[in-house]
């Protein structure tokens, strides 16, 4: 019965990295994790891969509270697991992350216009910006100038960034980390800040093309955001069902567990 029962979860994290992929969040890079279904203090991702591609063997079981895989045998990982290790080692409600690199955000992670919450399926973003990590303010001596969250203080910062009910971080020059509750949760929210952000990309350049003032785009206010983050997480099986069948029609996804 067991591994039946786990043999979803896999399916389901599978599905995510696929649709992910397909909905242009991830490319080569990226990656998107689960907490363990029947063990709090053990989190599962794919090895270091190409997120399109991969199977249920390259799913590795990873201890929450160092991010070193459980068999020592286990293939190379991501170098960035730590964001999820650190998350799921704050966040007892996080049970599932996403880390990508969208196009259409990074705009906003080198920028000083903030991302806000225009559009109502993304209520989830809250009534105020979103918060912006800069790695940079955090490494240490000898520590490599990529933009990775390659260790344990790197990430432990970007993990305070989730507190307060925060469940979008953007990451200067880099991209976004998303967490939620479920798989399917967090990748509806990750595709629909990507969403907001060419939505709100969109009606800027619609003001500066006809000389309206960008303080007269009309953002989300808080109680609109509220009630539309709730409606999300009562239909999100609606869109997750599509996401999943589109994946499984394209020809280049291939699910076998």
């Amino acid at each position: 019965m067991e591994p039946e029962y786990l043999r979803s979860f896999y399916r389901k994290l599978i599905d995510g990295n696929h649709i992910l992929h397909h909905h242009s969040l991830f490319d080569a890079y990226g990656h998107l994790s689960m907490r363990h279904p029947l063990n709090p203090d053990v989190f599962i991702m794919a090895r270091n891969m190409a997120p399109a591609t991969l199977s249920p063997d390259d799913l590795i079981e990873y201890q929450v509270s160092d991010a070193e895989a459980f068999d020592p045998g286990s293939p190379e990982g991501y170098v960035e697991r730590r964001i999820h290790s650190e998350i799921y080692k704050r966040h007892d409600e996080v049970n599932a992350i996403v880390h990508g690199h969208s196009e259409s955000i990074a705009p906003y992670t080198i920028t000083n216009v903030p991302l806000r919450a225009c559009y109502h399926m993304a209520g989830f973003l809250g009534p105020g910006p979103v918060p912006v990590y800069d790695s940079a303010q955090h490494r240490q001596s000898g520590d490599v100038p990529d933009l990775l969250v390659r260790n344990e203080y790197l990430a432990y910062e970007l993990a305070k960034r989730f507190d307060d009910g925060n469940v979008v971080t953007l990451m200067r020059g880099h991209g976004l980390t998303v967490v939620a509750q479920s798989v399917e949760l967090a990748v509806l929210r990750a595709i629909y800040t990507k969403k907001n952000a060419v939505i709100q990309m969109a009606a800027m350049t619609l003001c500066t093309a006809t000389g309206t003032k960008l303080e007269d785009i009309h953002y989300l206010g808080e109680d609109e955001a509220e009630a539309a983050a709730n409606m999300t997480r009562w239909s999100g099986a609606r869109p997750w069902e599509l996401w999943v069948r589109e994946v499984e029609a394209s020809g280049l996804y291939v699910n076998h567990a």
